[in-house]
């Protein structure tokens, strides 16, 4: 149980934090986890989980598994022992749920089985629920801070950055709040796909919870107890498939019967256990043996993440009640290598989104990539000396790039509207889009015909000097150099549209 709390606290951590400092030292709990791994092609994470499951059980699903810890939270708040009583499997839903998770896998829309794989759940409901709680009391202390001549926190803004992904996050936690308030792990047991391919590898654990018929008194404690309703008394048998190995009939068995200790392999066949591996020194055993393998398995899958210092390029002023501009193309984040691998393999777990420094990224709304991150410049632009989305990402679906890469990858390029362009529009100077553009890209040329420029000086088509306050210029972009971070647009002060914006790529080129 500790190490299931401390494990959910460090994940949730993990999912909150928007410093980068968190991943620098648990980025691994992220990539250890099933789907991610999966998707990831993680050889050595879902060899882990695999080996566990078969070694010790469904540990994963009561230990590494947040969404299932958060389940085991909420049911402990109820509060009311023997609540629980046995029922059977529902099979055919849990393997149709199983098969249909498999099937959108393969016809490359993931965000549709993302919406019950466990992981991106539950980076869902912290990241509408809890992450924004987590900025407002960092901001509390930002202030606090500055009050006493310190500056160790630096305030966030703390917003909604889709009415779609907060309703479904909720309307989600609902469902699993109230079957976990019920019935501890239905949702677990009947609608994770997870659950179900664990449960089949777990019917063949070399450890299993078994119940020793000769001395069980049927006092029916470990049944009430059992969350996972997989104990049927009348048989004396415990569905290994839906068993989490939680430990909880262990402790309520007073005469000695319940065990986790190796099956003895006879001639017929399996029997139960029936060494002296009880409560106390059964969980024990239990607990002894679940640290080492989470911490073998911590060093087979941990990846070493460099999150580099984020520099700043000035202070420039606010750009207030800019529009979403509307873009024939999505722009993805850089490291996505483009559209159809970002759709591909996001389960939208929300972990960049709530990662980017920049206020860069938020879920989309789009049905065919529903929750899945798309880059928009109205709060900021997508600084080439930043690259954390890529370095946060579980399942490659944004794979990590270095800073180097990051500056020469074309996620997209600038396109100039003329009409809203404040030069041609009111007739005044501009030129802040070329002034800020990090890969100077934009060159800034005469509106006016026949104006040229003479040594610093700039003359009309009469060959008198114009004055800088008079001098009309208007962009020029070099698409060839422009990476399409969204500095220009983002900064533009034609209001409420920018008068340049990024269309994004299909596919990602490098410069």
């Amino acid at each position: 149980m500790t190490l299931a709390i401390l494990f959910w606290m460090l994940v949730t951590w993990l999912l909150v934090d928007f410093t980068g400092t968190a991943h620098t030292y648990l980025g691994w709990m992220a990539k250890m986890q099933f789907v991610p791994a999966l998707l990831a092609l993680n050889v050595g994470a879902l060899l882990f989980v695999v080996v566990l499951t078969l070694f010790m059980g469904r540990i994963y699903c009561s230990v590494i598994c947040p969404l299932g810890v958060m389940q085991d939270a909420i049911a402990w708040l109820r509060r009311k022992k023997n609540k629980y009583s046995y029922s059977p499997a529902r099979n055919t839903l849990r393997y149709t749920l199983l098969v249909l998770a498999c099937a959108v896998l393969v016809l490359n829309v993931a965000w549709i089985a993302g919406i019950i794989f466990p992981y991106s759940t539950y980076g869902r409901i912290v990241s509408v629920s809890i992450a924004p709680l987590y900025k407002l009391a960092n901001n509390g202390l930002a202030a606090l801070a500055e009050h006493y001549g310190s500056y160790a926190f630096y305030e966030v803004d703390v917003w909604v950055k889709s009415i779609a992904t907060l309703v479904v996050a909720m309307l989600t936690w609902l469902v699993i709040a109230v079957l976990a308030w019920k019935n501890g792990r239905t949702w677990c047991n009947t609608v994770c796909p997870v659950g179900t391919l664990l449960g089949l590898i777990s019917k063949h654990s070399y450890y299993k919870v078994a119940i020793d018929a000769d001395k069980c008194k049927n006092c029916r404690k470990c049944e009430r107890n059992c969350k996972a309703a997989c104990i049927d008394l009348k048989t004396h048998s415990i569905d290994l498939s839906r068993c989490v190995v939680c430990g909880d009939c262990l402790g309520q068995c007073a005469f000695d019967a319940m065990h986790f200790a190796p099956a003895v392999q006879t001639k017929e066949g399996s029997i139960p256990p029936t060494s002296g591996d009880v409560t106390p020194e059964g969980s024990s055993r239990r607990a002894a043996l679940t640290s080492i393998a989470l911490l073998a398995g911590t060093a087979i899958v941990k990846a070493q993440s460099q999150i580099e210092p984020k520099t700043t390029d000035g202070g420039f002023a606010d750009i207030v009640k800019k529009e979403k501009t509307k873009r024939n193309k999505l722009i993805t984040p850089p490291g996505s290598l483009s559209i159809r691998h970002l759709r591909t393999h996001c389960t939208a777990c929300q972990l960049c989104v709530d990662a980017c420094p920049n206020d860069v990224l938020r879920p989309s709304s789009s049905l065919d990539r529903f929750m899945q991150p798309e880059v928009s410049y109205e709060r900021g632009y997508c600084r080439p000396e930043c690259n954390r989305c890529s370095q946060v990402c579980p399942t490659s679906a944004i794979q990590p790039v270095t800073i180097e890469e990051r500056t020469a990858i074309q996620v997209g390029h600038a396109v100039w509207t003329r009409e809203l362009c404040i030069p041609v529009k009111d007739e005044k100077p501009c030129g802040l889009c070329a002034r800020k553009c990090p890969a100077q890209a934009i060159q800034m040329v005469p509106l006016q015909a026949g104006v040229h420029q003479d040594g610093r000086r700039w003359r009309d088509a009469d060959n008198r000097e114009i004055p800088r306050e008079k001098l009309l210029l208007i962009p020029v972009v070099n698409e060839e150099k422009c990476i399409g971070c969204g500095a220009c647009e983002n900064l533009c002060p034609s209001n409420p549209l920018s008068a340049i914006h990024v269309e994004g790529h299909e596919v990602h080129r490098e410069i």
